[in-house]
């Protein structure tokens, strides 16, 4: 599904415009992105999962192609977590 059907599928739910059903989805991710971005940024949404930031250790790695062996940064990534209900309904 793209962000497209999306959209289309939650104007249809909601009985919505497209533009506003896109402008929920938008202001949903924004949301979603500056709480992130805060230092102890958690997102639960119960019954669907819950968005959380992860720290990944610096650590070393090799090219695929040459077999040299190259050092990966250590970066912050977003981890998710299915609830309980999704879990079950998939």
């Amino acid at each position: 599904m793209t962000k497209a059907d999306l959209i289309e599928a939650m104007a249809k739910d909601a009985g919505i415009t497209k533009v506003a059903a896109g402008a929920a989805l938008d202001s949903f991710v924004d949301g979603i992105v500056k709480t992130l971005k805060k230092k102890d940024g958690k997102i639960t949404l119960v019954g669907f999962g819950t968005f959380s930031k992860g720290r990944r250790k610096a650590r070393k790695g090799r090219n695929p192609q040459t077999g040299a062996e190259i050092k990966i940064k250590a970066s912050t990534v977003v981890k998710f977590k299915a609830g309980k209900k999704l879990k079950a309904s998939v």
